[in-house]
């Protein structure tokens, strides 16, 4: 069988190159294949394989969470609000229970990337209001498998100066799969921004 022509290929092998370089970027932290650690926040979508670091920041699994929590660390779960799905009934109360870590202070989507300035303003203070000022307690960032947001928000504490921060890429069904969890609801100062008057 003759070989195809060089000008057949190049479609495919560009195509081949692209599938592979999508690989790359989307490869699990336990996977053979490495994601690498961004020097800034990540702005693509906030579900994806993730790096298995975090320069800055101590990366956990739920059995190291549970040897930190008589420290009583900040415990920030970011994971992003239900959405009502398509074709639910107009008549019917949406009423999602979302259920975290408990003791959980839910700042949903706070690890967007980016965040608007008077949101990430927000966040600065609440971490502030939730640590005593210290920066050096005890802060760890989850919401779920795969998630960049809490790789974000750990990033973002790391380089506002505070000096023990966690990073859990197991976030809440890691915990679940020998813990209880419990439901939270939004942290209310988080919640009340978008009550806030748009200026």
């Amino acid at each position: 069988m003759p070989n195809p022509p060089r000008s057949a290929l190049a479609p495919r092998l560009g195509a081949a190159l692209f599938a592979l370089a999508a690989l790359l970027a989307a490869a699990p932290a336990d996977s053979p294949v490495d994601v690498p650690e961004p020097a800034e926040l990540w702005t693509g979508p906030q579900h994806g394989y993730t790096p298995a670091t975090l320069k800055g920041a101590t990366v956990i699994d739920v059995g190291a969470l549970g040897t930190l929590l008589p420290e009583k660390p900040v415990l920030l779960d970011v994971a992003i609000m239900d959405r009502k799905p398509d074709g639910f009934p107009a008549g019917r109360p949406w009423l999602p229970a979302h259920r975290s870590i408990p003791g959980a202070t839910w700042l949903p989507n706070a690890g967007a990337a980016p965040l608007p300035p008077d949101e990430e303003t927000l966040f600065y203070r609440r971490v502030e209001d939730l640590t005593g000022g210290d920066r050096g307690k005890p802060v760890v960032t989850f919401c779920h498998p795969e998630c960049w947001g809490s790789w974000n928000a750990a990033k973002r504490l790391v380089a506002k100066g505070y000096t023990r921060i966690y990073w859990l890429p197991e976030g809440v069904e890691g915990w679940q799969e020998r813990h209880d969890t419990s439901v939270v609801r939004q942290d209310p100062a988080w919640a009340a921004r978008s009550a806030a008057p748009q200026r």
